[in-house]
């Protein structure tokens, strides 16, 4: 299984947050120290916002910071929340082709290879995972003060 590349980011976007401790940080400064689209992190921002794991405040001293402390968020709730789906195969999917779905035995595998790559998430949060705001780099924004 490979995880989206918004999922990625998503997880990232939350270790950055994460590190800033409770000061507001920006779209830009995120996208500055990971070196990725400012776009694709605005699209993953507002879904983690609408999950709760963020809150968001709109305006020029605007940004974002964690909405929860890191023990509370559970990583597996995160992917789960940010993966589009978890079609491993076609049979798993809607409009599924597959001549062999009704007595092929892969699908069970799968699926309990599935439940347990997210139990593995489901034993891990936020704050197994944080970084100190120092691996971001001696200029890091998750290291500024606020202005």
């Amino acid at each position: 299984m490979r995880l989206t590349t918004f999922s990625d980011y998503a997880l990232r976007v939350l270790m950055y947050a994460a590190s800033a401790g409770d000061r507001l940080i920006t779209i830009e400064e995120t996208s500055t120290a990971y070196a990725i689209s400012k776009t694709h992190l605005m699209k993953v921002v507002n879904v983690l916002t609408r999950h709760g794991y963020l809150v968001s405040v709109r305006g020029r001293s605007g940004g974002f910071r964690l909405a929860l402390p890191p023990e509370r968020i559970n990583l597996g709730a995160v992917i789960r929340a940010t993966e589009a789906d978890f079609a491993l195969v076609e049979c798993f999917a809607t409009g599924n082709q597959c001549v062999v779905t009704k007595t092929c035995k892969l699908p069970a595998i799968l699926n309990e290879a599935l439940i347990s790559f997210l139990t593995v998430f489901d034993h891990y949060t936020l704050a197994d995972i944080v970084l100190s705001p120092q691996v971001f780099g001696p200029g890091s924004p998750a290291r500024s003060s606020p202005p």
